[in-house]
């Protein structure tokens, strides 16, 4: 069997930042570690830049994105799932005063 194929990809669960480009959006993935001399948790952030094909995403969202195929020359992941909506995620562009 060739077993090579058959690597799993990897997942990670984000919260879109931006969303300035076309079918683009950044998304940050925090993770915890625990300090290995100190013991205490430390947080590790990281941006992504994620493909967004619907363009469905906003700024807020959380979302589930997976490893894939070079799309350009940053872009190595794309949007698997909207996991949560962001939070007041009421349309203000229709020119409507809260």
């Amino acid at each position: 069997m060739d077993t090579k194929g058959l690597r799993r990809k990897t997942t990670k669960v984000g919260t879109v930042v931006a969303k300035k480009m076309k079918k683009t959006v950044t998304v940050e993935v925090e993770r915890q570690i625990r300090h290995p001399l100190y013991k205490k948790i430390v947080r590790h952030k990281r941006t992504f830049l994620v493909h967004d094909e619907t363009e469905k995403c906003k700024v807020g969202d959380l979302v589930r994105i997976i490893e894939t195929r070079p799309i350009s020359k940053t872009k190595r992941w794309r949007v698997l799932e909207i996991v949560n909506l962001a939070p007041g995620g009421g349309s203000q562009e229709s020119g409507e005063r809260p």
